[in-house]
């Protein structure tokens, strides 16, 4: 691990994965009967400015249903939450959420996770002129493979900010095992704020993964250029193309790339062979009731707290505790 000090009141620790942990985990999941690759690949420089873009599309209600619910509530969320404590975020992105919160919140220490280097690095020095009193100390890091902070303060209440629904994309066994380590993490008195996507109309689902400008298909298709850039591979994008669609039995959304004929691409030096409508599993988004997303929590040990919906019924921000069972 690297901690590098940027600022005053500004660290940065980079324990990303090597290149080639990247390769074996690219080649393990093609060889598997369904070819699956682990969305947390989307995010190079250009996969952060196109899923940037996603957000503010008229289809994509996730983003602005979840900023409008932070906007109104922020200061019920802050009295619950309460001050002065260690704020750790995973996922931050570009800290457009935190920021609704960090005045309200006032915490002494923030901790933004992410595994894009450039733009944490990038959003963490934006907020640390911007918050002057504020201490940081980001972390690149898979929290998807391995939740350890590199830096926790042994005294102040630890709260996790868990926001964009990205708790969907686990499936719900890793979903409760990374719930787990959120529970150790911040116990004892700590507590999740977590915002997750609901249950709904699946052609609403289905036009929010197939917006009409087609950027959702850019950021899905890019991480093939993604891979033939790190892993010495030659996808040729145009004979993929992006496919999503709402499993309600599973209650997910799948994101496949379909081969359009049959090929073979070569991968870290492994060929692999694609029939004509072949498709590379690249994301699930999981959506859950209310109560469906508390029996995880509490699996987990969390007990359920205040929640805020909008009033369209279609995003959900809950705060839990620890369990003091």
């Amino acid at each position: 691990m690297q901690t590098e000090l940027i600022g005053p009141r500004l660290r940065f620790s980079d324990l990303k994965p090597p290149p080639a942990d990247f390769r074996r985990e690219v080649v393990e999941g093609l060889r598997l009967p369904q070819k699956t690759l682990s969305p947390k690949f989307f995010y190079d420089a250009e996969g952060c400015r196109l899923f940037e873009a996603i957000c503010d599309l008229p289809e994509y209600y996730l983003t602005r249903t979840e900023i409008g619910i932070l906007t109104e509530h922020a200061e019920g969320i802050a009295r619950i939450l309460g001050q002065g404590g260690t704020l750790i975020e995973l996922g931050s992105g570009n800290s457009r959420k935190v920021r609704l919160l960090l005045e309200a919140l006032r915490p002494a220490v923030y901790i933004p996770v992410d595994i894009a280097r450039e733009h944490l690095l990038a959003a963490s020095r934006t907020l640390a002129a911007d918050y002057p009193w504020l201490d940081i100390h980001a972390a690149c890091l898979d929290y998807s493979e391995h939740f350890e902070m590199p830096f926790l303060p042994d005294v102040q209440r630890k709260v996790i900010f868990f926001p964009g629904s990205s708790i969907g994309n686990f499936e719900p066994a890793a979903a409760e095992n990374l719930l787990c380590s959120i529970a150790q993490c911040v116990q004892p008195e700590g507590g999740l704020l977590i915002g997750f996507d609901l249950k709904k109309d699946a052609r609403l689902l289905h036009a929010a993964y197939n917006d009409s400008a087609g950027v959702t298909a850019q950021f899905n298709l890019n991480l093939l250029r993604c891979i033939n850039d790190r892993a010495a591979a030659n996808f040729a994008l145009d004979r993929f193309h992006h496919d999503a669609f709402y499993n309600e039995p599973q209650g997910r959304i799948e994101m496949h790339l379909c081969s359009e004929s049959c090929q073979q691409v070569i991968v870290a030096g492994e060929t692999f062979d694609f029939l004509d409508g072949e498709s590379i599993h690249t994301e699930n988004s999981y959506k859950y009731g209310i109560e469906e997303f508390r029996s995880l929590a509490r699996n987990a040990g969390f007990e359920p707290g205040h929640c805020w919906c909008d009033r369209n019924g279609l995003f959900c921000v809950h705060y839990f505790a620890v369990s003091s069972d």
